[in-house]
């Protein structure tokens, strides 16, 4: 195993340090970080709950499911390709720059850019809806809440590789973290030089103010958001001008910023995708007032293909369960007993039966 042992300190919360290490075990000589496992933790709790919501925004599980799977693979590659290009452009004569192969086998380098994922993530879902003939507005609807889940819980990644933190603080910040990897920061060297006191530099915990400001979101968005809707794709963009908003300010704390010329890039579109969905939601609600138009999920042809969904659903519980009498009635020679409901089990069946008559 590779040791990857490292510490982080919060000396004005407690005393002594936390000690982490980002690989959490070996598999077959492979070392499988921390990082990759909270990253599926989130993944899997945004999938749970975008499967629990899917029925009340009009749409078949089994059919979000698809169109989530292919777009988070899709997202994860947009999300490397995202950082791999700016990284490039805001460092022209590196000797490290990506290419289009190594931005993939020097993944354990970390970088990874949300706003690639997403960019990618919602288009790749557009076109697999209009393959599939399904709305992509109630998708987004449920995309945007789950999306805040997953960042929440991967933020703490982060948190295990000592990345993504903000500028060093006044000193006197009670949640102002250091740690062996923060140290070397040129920024906080710097700020270290300058130091006259004895107390070290520290630096504004950025992981944990998306991480908190997601949940919080998530919270807002779920429990009243969703109540307030009165169009489909409403409530995504009210997660796009929540993340953007927040994510605008965190930004200009962060000293890992990927720059175009001296413009974050990632708070340039922070700002411009908040004003826009305010603008949009603005809009579109006072649209939706004047027209009246029905949300997806009261519509006919949701309703029409929910209950067709359901129907056949139904004959796929009723058909296992008859094989499944058949067999045991089978295996305990009872077959003339039990009822083998030719109508779920297929002609072959009466054709059977017809023939022992």
């Amino acid at each position: 195993m590779q040791l990857l042992k490292e510490s982080v300190e919060f000396p004005n919360l407690f005393s002594g340090d936390i000690e982490l290490n980002r690989v959490a075990f070996t598999l077959f000589g492979t070392d499988i970080y921390w990082y990759g496992i909270i990253i599926a933790v989130g993944v899997v709790l945004a999938f749970t709950y975008a499967m629990k919501t899917a029925k009340k925004v009009g749409l078949i599980p089994d059919n979000l499911f698809d169109t989530a799977f292919i777009s988070v693979i899709v997202g994860f590659i947009g999300a490397r390709l995202y950082f791999c290009v700016f990284y490039n452009l805001m460092n022209p004569d590196a000797e490290d720059k990506y290419d289009i192969i190594t931005a993939f086998t020097r993944i354990h380098d970390g970088g990874l850019a949300i706003y690639g994922g997403v960019i990618f993530g919602i288009i790749t879902a557009l076109i697999v809806c209009r393959i599939k003939k399904m709305p992509f507005l109630p998708m987004a609807d449920v995309a945007g809440p789950s999306f805040l889940i997953g960042q929440a819980i991967g933020r703490w990644g982060n948190f295990i590789n000592q990345e993504c933190f903000g500028a060093p603080t006044a000193g006197d910040l009670p949640w102002g973290m250091t740690g062996t990897k923060i140290a070397l920061d040129p920024i906080v060297i710097e700020a270290e030089k300058q130091n006259s006191t004895n107390v070290p530099v520290l630096v504004h915990p950025c992981f944990l103010y998306e991480s908190l400001w997601c949940i919080t979101g998530f919270l807002l968005i779920h429990f009243i958001g969703r109540r307030i809707k009165r169009f489909d794709g409403e409530v995504f963009l009210y997660y796009v001008l929540w993340y953007g908003t927040g994510r605008a300010w965190i930004e200009g704390l962060r000293t890992d910023s990927l720059y175009a010329g001296s413009l974050r890039v990632s708070q340039v579109v922070a700002i411009a995708s908040a004003v826009l969905a305010l603008i949009m939601i603005i809009y579109f609600r006072i649209w939706a007032k004047k027209n009246g138009k029905a949300l997806y999920a009261d519509t006919e042809i949701s309703k029409e293909r929910f209950a067709e969904y359901e129907r056949k659903m139904l004959l796929e519980k009723e058909t296992e369960k008859a094989k499944k009498a058949l067999k045991n009635a089978e295996k305990n020679g009872t077959e003339k007993t039990v009822p083998l409901a030719p109508s779920i089990l297929g002609d072959d069946e009466e054709e059977d039966k017809d023939g022992k008559e």
